[in-house]
């Protein structure tokens, strides 16, 4: 295999399959919600019936480890409703047969991103080097290999990948499909090219890095820069005009909406970037500067300027944010702000 300006990983043929796999799956639970479209009629043909249809283009790629194995040291997160996430590609590769046979135009364009992929890494990494080429400088062919290396080293991005997917399932009214999330949610691409340039960053390859994090920003219009350390269950609603800065740290299953800034202060160096606990609902236009901490299942309303720390289960609304009930006796939150995807409810204004 000839070397890349990004040294361009040798996947031998030990890695690649002999044949190719035909693994009986069930298709995930969807969640029961009022305003989403039943399962059934999302997929009228059942993954069993639409095995063989795709089957007929599987790549042929690197065999990745058993990450839905039963040891619970490697159980994919679950969703906000609590199902198991073994079997979000076939649920992901059912729904996108529905979409071909009731959309036939996008036959072609389901079969590339899809179809002829055995596995969420293959069709994940593929995704991303499309996206993030550049012609006749960055080809695609060397993206790919790149993130089928990060994905075959890491398998904690596959499984945060899966909880990503399921987070946008779960949170988001307007997605109904895990398939959409994958192939049309920019949050989503830009939070698994972020996990992709950190683990470059944190092996050296930090010029590689660099590089990811200039074309994602560029692409997306999310600029996160490749040192900054993100947990699993993200969920980037819209997403343009996210940033995140070096030493920013996300826990997990937190929320964030567009034009959220977690950003520096001045010129100072070392760790100077917002600290975000799990379960934090940052609301859109939100600005949180500096060393801070938001505590765990806090939320931040809307338009906030945030220059000091949020309590746990609390939260904090204006410029400059406030808590709400006060700093003595602050309401509590009695769930994690972040899977209510509650904004308003605090609120007591009126007209």
């Amino acid at each position: 295999m000839s070397t890349s300006l990004l040294h361009r990983p040798a996947i031998t043929d030990s890695l690649r399959p002999v044949a190719r796999r035909n693994l009986p799956r069930q298709m995930a639970t969807c969640v029961d919600c009022c305003c989403r479209t039943n399962s059934a009629s999302i997929n009228p043909l059942s993954f069993a019936h639409s095995q063989s249809r795709i089957n007929e283009n599987l790549i042929d790629w690197p065999v990745f480890p058993d990450i839905a194995c039963s040891s619970d040291d490697f159980r994919v997160p679950a969703g906000d409703s609590g199902e198991d996430a073994d079997d979000v590609w076939a649920q992901i590769r059912a729904e996108a047969l529905s979409d071909s046979d009731s959309e036939p135009i996008l036959y072609r364009y389901l079969s590339d991103l899809i179809f002829r992929h055995d596995s969420l890494e293959s069709a994940l990494a593929n995704l991303l080097a499309k996206k993030l080429c550049i012609p006749n400088l960055l080809p695609a062919s060397d993206l790919d290999d790149l993130f089928a290396q990060a994905l075959i080293d890491d398998q904690s991005i596959i499984r945060a990948a899966h909880a990503d997917l399921l987070a946008a399932r779960d949170r988001d009214p307007a997605c109904s499909k895990m398939v959409h999330c994958l192939l049309y949610y920019k949050g989503f691409h830009a939070c698994q090219a972020h996990r992709m340039a950190h683990r470059l960053w944190i092996t050296g390859r930090r010029a590689a890095a660099m590089m990811i994090q200039s074309r994602s920003s560029e692409i997306f219009a999310v600029d996160i820069h490749p040192a900054a350390r993100i947990g699993s269950g993200l969920l980037l609603d819209h997403a343009t005009g996210v940033v995140i800065g070096e030493t920013a740290v996300i826990g997990n299953d937190v929320s964030i909406l567009h034009n959220v800034t977690l950003g520096g202060t001045g010129k100072e160096t070392g760790d100077r970037h917002p600290k975000i606990e799990d379960g934090v609902l940052v609301g859109a236009g939100t600005q949180i500067l500096g060393n801070v901490r938001i505590g765990k299942g806090a939320k931040v309303g809307a338009g906030s300027v945030v220059l000091k720390d949020v309590p746990a289960w609390t939260t904090a609304v204006g410029n400059p944010a406030r808590l709400l009930g006060g700093k003595e006796n602050p309401v509590r939150l009695d769930r994690l702000a972040s899977l209510t995807m509650d904004h308003t409810s605090w609120s007591d204004y009126v007209i």
